[in-house]
């Protein structure tokens, strides 16, 4: 078996790819690796590709399509060290029976996790306090910190990162109202434990509101303006989806009214401009795109997809496989 490792010499790659992956990665295939500071450009990874059963990809690889695959037959697998593998999956990759596995699973319960941090941060005002202490500052009589125990969270979109959610936040007590769908039967939510409901009632009744969709066409731009004035005064918005979910410039002019609080891991325009208002704005917490995998969790996420090759190559079920169809409701291309 021949191994294509399509990641660009660097930190990302030293990351997804350590001294102990790699040591294992050679001693199941024959393993070739870019050995340039850039990602191929889509001739390079054509010319790259013969003779590859599988390419382990990663960040910024070029799409696999038709131009790319040609002349390409063995390719058999991809294995994507991202989450959503709409960036590198084509639909001519799929015709052509080519399966991909990727690090979303893996992502989810990482994002997860990001959420109820940046919840606690949030209500417990933790940035805040920590500069004032910082400066010789303590904490006024009269101001008021919340908990995340027993509140009510709003949730845009039902996929992976909302399932680890709703596990993690039983410890929390939280109650949790996702966006209605038809195939969120009883059944569904009697599984997971929520309850449905319209876009109008999540925003008017939650203290945080949570957004977990995919940068699909119908997402874009779907808070702003009306969304973001229902919401209860002292209410958090979070958003570790797509920065495009949110109307930045609506968002702004309601943050400005001082009524709410934001939590924003992404954006519209990533890095962040210098010059957004955002940065200024003391009612909007900006991460910079770290909501998931934190840096001990990549090389975990690389182990298990090399787990999933040996399981294709002995034919085995995969566990990390992406279906069309899955990957169909993922982030749209030129949203990744």
């Amino acid at each position: 078996m021949k191994i294509l490792v399509t990641m660009p010499e660097g930190v990302i790659r030293e990351s997804f790819v350590p001294k102990q992956v790699r040591s294992r990665l050679e001693s199941v295939a024959e393993v070739e690796y870019n050995d340039m500071a850039r990602n191929f450009t889509p001739q390079e990874l054509r010319d790259r590709l013969r003779g590859v059963d599988v390419a382990l990809t990663g960040w910024g690889t070029t799409l696999f399509d038709e131009a790319v695959l040609e002349g390409n037959d063995r390719l058999k697998l991809i294995a994507h060290t991202g989450g959503s593998v709409t960036p590198v999956m084509s639909d001519a990759a799929y015709e052509r029976g080519i399966r991909v596995i990727s690090g979303n699973e893996m992502y989810a319960e990482s994002v997860a996790e990001s959420v109820i941090a940046y919840s606690l941060a949030a209500l417990r005002r933790i940035p805040e306090f920590l500069d004032r202490t910082k400066t010789g500052d303590w904490y006024h009589a009269g101001e008021v910190w919340e908990g995340l125990l027993d509140q009510t969270v709003g949730v845009i979109g039902f996929g992976m990162t909302s399932r680890h959610l709703f596990r993690m936040g039983k410890a929390f007590r939280l109650r949790f109202k996702v966006l209605e769908k038809p195939y969120l039967t009883p059944e569904v939510q009697a599984e997971y434990g929520f309850t449905t409901a319209s876009l109008e009632e999540i925003f008017s009744t939650c203290k945080i509101v949570s957004l977990h969709c995919g940068m699909t066409r119908s997402y874009y731009h779907l808070v702003g303006e009306r969304l973001l004035g229902m919401m209860p005064e002292g209410a958090i918005l979070i958003n570790t989806a797509r920065g495009p979910v949110i109307d930045e410039q609506a968002l702004i002019a309601e943050l400005k009214r001082n009524r709410i609080r934001a939590v924003l891991d992404v954006y519209e325009e990533e890095p962040l401009p210098a010059n957004s208002e955002l940065r200024r704005l003391p009612n909007a917490l900006c991460v910079p795109h770290m909501g998931g995998p934190t840096f001990d969790r990549r090389k975990l996420i690389t182990m298990a997809l090399i787990d999933d090759v040996l399981r294709f190559a002995a034919g085995d079920p995969m566990k990390l496989e992406i279906s069309r169809e899955y990957a169909s409701h993922m982030s749209d291309r030129a949203s990744t």
